[in-house]
């Protein structure tokens, strides 16, 4: 009897143990919009597409996730789908200083110079002479050279 009672203490001990976690661990959001950013300076889009996409099935209102995106869909040639990003991570935080930019700059591309000049006029007010207004001022003077 004490065998039999031994071998159910020790498997109630055994069954009590630590519970062990089944999913792999996610990554740290901040982390995978770096590497992303990372893989944008180096060209390669598709990856960094694939690492937001990440990003955004977890926190779909990742502001900066939203405009990446749309910078890496704008550069691999989908207007549309940069579009639709810009405008995302600007409904998430309307003075975005990349979305801005970056929106301000696909207007450059499509030829809506007036929709550019009003995105410029938001990072006038929303950050000054920022590096973001900067850049959209430079590419909507590069237009009258």
């Amino acid at each position: 009897m004490l065998s039999q009672r031994f071998r159910l203490a020790t498997l109630m001990l055994i069954l009590s143990g630590p519970a062990w976690a089944v999913d792999t661990p996610t990554a740290d959001p901040a982390d995978v919009v770096n590497a992303a950013r990372t893989a944008i300076d180096a060209g390669d889009y598709a990856t960094a597409m694939a690492s937001l996409a990440d990003v955004l099935s977890q926190n779909p209102g990742n502001a900066d996730a939203l405009n990446l995106m749309g910078f890496a869909s704008r550069k691999s040639g989908d207007l549309n789908g940069a579009a639709q990003y810009y405008a995302a991570a600007l409904a998430v935080d309307p003075q975005h200083l990349g979305a801005l930019e970056y929106q301000g700059e696909l207007f450059i591309q499509l030829g809506d110079i007036a929709a550019a000049e009003a995105n410029l006029a938001m990072l006038a007010a929303a950050c000054g002479a920022c590096e973001e207004h900067a850049d959209l001022a430079e590419a909507l003077a590069d237009l009258a050279s």
